[in-house]
């Protein structure tokens, strides 16, 4: 069983910068991807960036140029840099892990999830 915990969220105002870390506790050898998927009040969970096992990436539109998803796999962590923040950045951001070899950000495709870390970005 994959567990994943995250830390780092916190709050900032307009402009500012945070990262989050997600803790993985087991290793997951093979092709798998991890991603950031994010849920604001009311709205749906949805995928913010993903990073599979042979570092491609995919980014939503909405945060090309202002977010860096990364890992270490030596620490088996992944990690989220966010750049520029915005007030409709702000919401619940869930670190998530699936086996196979994709990009996706289906939000269903995803197997493993962790609890989330507040990130609130005031104008």
């Amino acid at each position: 069983q994959v567990q994943l915990v995250e830390s780092g969220g916190g709050s900032v105002q307009a402009g500012g910068s945070l990262r989050l870390s997600c803790a993985v506790s087991t290793y997951m050898g093979g092709r798998h991807s991890m991603g950031w998927f994010r849920q604001a009040p009311g709205k749906e969970r949805e995928g913010v960036a993903v990073i599979d096992s042979d570092g491609r990436t995919n980014y939503a539109d909405s945060v090309k140029g202002r977010f860096t998803i990364s890992r270490d796999n030596a620490k088996n962590t992944l990690y989220l840099q966010m750049n520029s923040l915005k007030p409709e950045d702000t919401a619940v951001y869930l670190c998530a892990a699936r086996w196979g070899w994709s990009t996706s950000m289906r939000v269903s495709e995803y197997n493993y999830w962790g609890q989330g870390t507040q990130v609130t970005v005031s104008s």
